[in-house]
């Protein structure tokens, strides 16, 4: 990857749902401010959204990262939790494990982790029971 024109860090809070979408309603607005095409910039979009809330119901904070070059956008979180019990079970449309608060909200349908991997370019996610998750997520710019 090339040397970042823009990069933003965003602190993401564990349960707060009054400002869940806010970190990735920015990251589409300094996008479409950079020109990124629009079926890029829809892909990108649906991709953080999707981080920025599994960071909110999932773990106990954490962060999402942007990183855009020439080339590429790069997405990434970083949080503190549980960790995912079962990645493959995890990546399966439909499988949750939010809890009732979180659903009652419209949330945990369990298209989060499906939905970035379809949109993402290349998609890495690792993770640790009892210590948490990372993501990592690039979109082309050509």
């Amino acid at each position: 990857m090339s040397a970042p024109a823009l990069q933003k860090t965003y602190q993401v809070q564990h349960r707060d749902f009054g400002t869940a979408g806010e970190a990735s309603a920015d990251i589409k607005r300094m996008l479409r401010q950079l020109g990124v095409q629009s079926d890029i910039l829809r892909r990108v979009s649906v991709a953080a959204y999707e981080a920025e809330l599994n960071l909110v119901i999932h773990s106990l904070g954490g962060q999402l990262s942007l990183e855009v070059d020439t080339h590429h956008i790069q997405l990434s979180t970083s949080d503190t939790g549980p960790g995912i019990a079962d990645l493959e079970a995890a990546m399966r449309a439909g499988f949750s494990t939010a809890d009732d608060e979180a659903r009652g909200m419209g949330f945990g349908a369990g298209m989060g982790l499906p939905n970035m991997k379809r949109n993402a370019d290349a998609f890495d996610i690792q993770s640790t029971l009892g210590q948490g998750t990372q993501i990592a997520m690039t979109f082309n710019l050509s």
